[in-house]
């Protein structure tokens, strides 16, 4: 019997969920992605040291441009590992100015051109705000792929596939972790709000004939990966990619097929606002998500300042 891990890489595409060069390696997924978070525990491995004091020289002072460098050397980097595409976030801070966000996108994309790269490798992530689905919308025409992350409602998975967006990836952890504390009970299985989130949203694409790529984010646990074996993708922690790789069980497909979804919405503005206020847990965990990842973005200039 093959593991689960390979087992599901029959019929979903895996991707790496961290900047561990050697889990990476260890582990060989297609694809891998990468966030502020990740990119600050990053740099506290010692094989980053140089990346690290390479991204300030030349940048005077500008502590954005250093750490868009940062990003783009760690992307570089994992490229070496994987046969697919790196996944680099623009700044949460800019989450609500689209003009921002295009700018900082089309930074990050003019240096991985300058290392040799293009940007069919690249997926720019960016906030599922209605600011940043209107940039990647922008993004998407002028050839640029994106990955909208910190999704956390059916609306924002409506309005990002309206907008023509390569990937969307619904943090499937996130939402179990608001519903396990307000409502004070554990979920396992297909009963877990995460994974029927995602199941929702997967069967509305397919329903409704949208390309967007479907990529389950933020597991919690193994179980939840189980749940969604079918998706388009799935981003996984090095860590639950090694429980997966050392579980010798069945694994069955769950999701496959067009299956049935609900009608195609098309939301403008106010629906989309309105809808994600009606929904506390999107609106909590989607302002939460930003806050966290800005935070680690001002801690990884503070380190880099240190460095300049």
């Amino acid at each position: 019997m093959t593991s689960k891990l390979e087992q599901l890489k029959q019929y979903t595409t895996v991707v790496a969920d961290t900047g561990d060069l050697d889990a990476i390696a260890r582990l060989k997924p297609v694809d891998a992605t990468t966030n502020p978070s990740l990119l600050f525990k990053a740099a506290a491995l010692p094989r980053y040291a140089q990346l690290l004091n390479d991204a300030v020289n030349g940048c005077d002072g500008d502590l954005g441009l250093a750490c868009d460098r940062f990003a783009v050397s760690v992307g570089q980097e994992i490229l070496r590992e994987i046969p697919g595409r790196i996944s680099t976030e623009v700044d949460a801070r800019l989450s609500f100015d689209t003009q921002a966000t295009l700018r900082r996108a089309e930074r990050l994309i003019g240096l991985y051109e300058k290392a040799g790269i293009g940007p069919e490798r690249v997926l720019i992530k960016i906030a599922s705000t209605w600011e940043g689905i209107r940039a990647a919308e922008q993004l998407e025409k002028a050839g640029i792929q994106t990955n909208l992350t910190l999704l956390f409602s059916f609306a924002q998975a409506a309005a990002c596939a309206d907008a023509g967006v390569f990937l969307i990836s619904p943090f499937v952890g996130r939402i179990y972790d608001w519903y396990k504390k307000v409502e004070g009970r554990d979920f396992v299985g297909a009963e877990d709000p995460g994974v029927q989130s995602v199941t929702r949203i997967y069967h509305y694409y397919k329903a409704n004939g949208y390309d967007t790529v479907v990529m389950g984010a933020s597991f919690r646990n193994i179980g939840q990966i189980e749940q969604l074996a079918g998706c388009d993708r799935l981003t996984i922690s090095p860590e639950l990619l090694q429980q997966l790789a050392d579980d010798q069980g069945s694994l069955t497909r769950m999701l496959a097929g067009k299956g049935t979804g609900e009608p195609r919405q098309n939301l403008d503005e106010s629906s989309f606002r309105w809808a994600l206020n009606e929904d506390p847990m999107a609106t909590e965990k989607l302002a939460e998500g930003i806050r966290l990842f800005a935070r680690d973005q001002e801690k990884l200039e503070t380190l880099l300042k240190s460095k300049a």
